[in-house]
């Protein structure tokens, strides 16, 4: 995910989770056998609900190059068509990142998405999309100029919570974490639920996205039409209910 001489652009959204990462990517680049260099972040698309100087202010205290950039394009988004869906003001935002890791003259760019985004992401494919896909951990721009990475793949939003709460760590929230009625915040409840009845079903889900059985899916590419393969054991969920109950 990360390699020797790599200049990497944080990207900080003023939450939680993105601050989180760049602390933890300060410490691993004390304790790496690798030699990178960090510098963050910001863009400004007119919704945060506070002034993100403070949290600029806390990044140059860590030592660390920020910068803010203000998207004049998502700003007249908002102006003109307030009703706009998260797909325009994702591909305004994904091409201000690339401009401004760009003008840092980094080649990866760090996101702060947690396993939490992940698993929500794999399931909103699946039943909004029709594919089994989610966010890959790495991952290259369509240019190849850089690449993509998600430190965090491995870690929830209850560890970033709690680091972010323990250090006093200085937050701002952006209004569309706040939306009500969104298939992502949907989804993120409905989990919820679930996981009250089923606890590690974050962390079964995570796992099933490096645990592929490709012949027991649908895609033909992958099908085994000529018997080639060993049938594998089929667990029911009638016998893998008790396996889940003493776990």
């Amino acid at each position: 995910m990360i390699r020797d001489g790599d200049r990497i652009a944080v990207a900080v959204s003023g939450g939680k989770d993105s601050v989180t990462m760049l602390e933890a990517l300060l410490l691993l680049q004390k304790r790496a056998p690798i030699h990178f260099s960090v510098c963050a972040f910001t863009v400004e698309q007119g919704k945060f609900l506070a002034p993100v100087e403070a949290v600029g202010e806390y990044i140059r205290s860590l030592g660390v190059e920020w910068t803010y950039f203000t998207d004049n394009s998502s700003l007249r988004l908002l102006e003109e068509q307030p009703g706009h869906g998260c797909d325009l003001c994702s591909r305004f935002r994904r091409r201000a990142v690339y401009q401004i890791a760009r003008g840092l003259h980094c080649n990866v760019i760090a996101f702060g998405h947690t396993a939490d985004d992940f698993c929500e992401s794999l399931l909103r494919n699946i039943m909004y999309t029709g594919r089994l896909s989610g966010l890959p951990a790495v991952t290259y721009s369509r240019q190849k100029d850089f690449r993509l990475i998600r430190p965090l793949v491995y870690v929830n939003e209850e560890i970033t919570r709690g680091w972010v709460e323990a250090k006093g760590l200085p937050v701002v929230p952006c209004g569309c974490s706040l939306r009500t009625g969104t298939v992502r915040r949907g989804i993120r409840e409905t989990l919820a639920d679930w996981e009250r009845e089923t606890p590690h079903l974050r962390e079964n889900i995570l796992s099933a996205m490096g645990n592929i059985n490709h012949g027991r899916l649908l895609d033909t590419r992958y099908l085994d039409l000529d018997g080639e393969q060993e049938e594998e054991t089929v667990v029911t969920g009638s016998e893998l209910l008790p396996v889940l109950q003493n776990a």
